[in-house]
């Protein structure tokens, strides 16, 4: 029996990065898609509660059924485990490709990575992969060579104890990929700004920009294995407890 891949994005259904996984994920299991019916970047692991969610199946990919759902892309995954594919055992969830970089601290912020991450805190290994460009022409060769290698490892249960990936491609064309990483999230921030204009109406209203940096360049991390031509593999959790500060507080417990 063919395993069952879920594939989903946070970019919508018609994005070229989720026709070249679907694409990678059709040779390797049986595929099932539930994707956004609009872009949802940067929603993060956001959950529609106050309005009614929407399933409507499309014909984009042929024969491999898909759904586009009104929500979010943690919505998604939710609806695809309990609604669609209620009744079975969902082998794998791939998120992607994403049009643009998710490591570093965009994690957070990420879509994709939510969605992988929301089947992850399921029980169902997932992997989430984002390439470093945002072109709609972007051409995905490198892509889909490395994200089918890294399915096959997840199918074949050799990740180890890893339940979440995040699988970052530099935008470089697929000869000029020098392999893979695996690393630790690097600890960038975004310099923020807000651009202010006026409507008709001359009212006010802003526009995020801003800048990304790090303040070193750690070659055990994500953002070094991807300006030196790597594509970084990033083991992650949703655990968010800082493990390291746990003895520095025991003194609170004798308040």
């Amino acid at each position: 029996m063919k395993p069952l891949i879920l594939v989903t994005n946070d970019d919508g259904m018609f994005a070229p990065g989720i026709k070249a996984l679907v694409e990678v994920a059709q040779k390797l299991g049986e595929v099932v898609v539930v994707a956004p019916n609009s872009p949802q970047s940067g929603q993060g692991h956001a959950i529609t509660l106050t309005e009614p969610l929407r399933l409507h199946k499309v014909d984009v990919f042929g024969e491999i059924p898909a759904y586009e759902c009104s929500g979010t892309p943690v919505d998604c995954v939710k609806l695809a485990k309990h609604v669609i594919l209620k009744d079975r055992k969902i082998d794998l969830c791939v998120s992607g490709i994403n049009h643009g970089s998710n490591a570093s601290i965009n994690i957070i912020y990420s879509g994709t990575m939510s969605a992988a991450m929301e089947a992850s805190i399921e029980g169902i290994p997932s992997i989430g992969f984002s390439y470093l460009d945002f072109s709609f022409e972007a051409d995905f060769e490198g892509c889909q060579y490395y994200a089918k290698r890294i399915i096959q490892q997840a199918l074949n249960k050799k990740l180890g104890t890893a339940q979440l990936l995040n699988v970052n491609i530099p935008a470089l064309p697929l000869d000029d990929l020098k392999g893979v990483k695996v690393c630790r999230q690097a600890e960038g921030t975004w310099k923020e700004e807000f651009a202010e204009a006026q409507d008709p109406r001359g009212q006010s209203y802003y526009w995020l920009t801003g800048s990304f940096g790090i303040e070193t360049e750690d070659p055990t991390t994500d953002i070094w294995a991807l300006n030196n031509g790597y594509v970084s593999v990033v083991p992650s959790m949703h655990d968010l407890t800082d493990h390291k500060s746990l003895p520095g507080l025991k003194h609170l417990e004798k308040l």
